[in-house]
């Protein structure tokens, strides 16, 4: 039986995971072996963090807003003041709110006073 030569496609498809993991530390981004497992490793590490950085900036955006809203002369919570916001069907959402309560707080403390009259 004759030899079969290859060619280059091995050579390729190593310089093409090569160059995903070229910016990783030391054996992590010259062998092949353990730049596949850290290829793999990166990828499901971006892909669950996707979901968890939806997660986190929503966490923020509540926090951003509870701050300013207790922070106003009346007691008044978060909670209350989304609640009144779906009440009076008013489209804003909590980047936007959060948007506001950084950069105007008198703004969100007059809507806040609008929905609890």
């Amino acid at each position: 039986m004759t030899r079969v030569k290859r060619g280059y496609i091995a050579r390729r498809r190593r310089t093409k995971i090569r160059l995903f993991a070229s910016s990783f530390r030391g054996a992590h981004s010259r062998l092949t072996r353990t730049i596949t497992q850290q290829k793999m490793r990166a990828l499901v590490s971006a892909y669950r963090d996707r979901g968890r950085q939806k997660r986190d900036f929503r966490r923020l955006w509540i926090t951003r807003i509870n701050a300013v809203t207790r922070e106003n002369e009346v007691s008044y919570s978060y909670s209350r003041l989304i609640h009144g916001l779906y009440k009076r069907q008013v489209l804003l959402n909590r980047k936007i709110l959060a948007q506001i309560a950084i950069l105007n707080k008198n703004c969100l403390c007059i809507i806040s006073k609008k929905i609890i009259k």
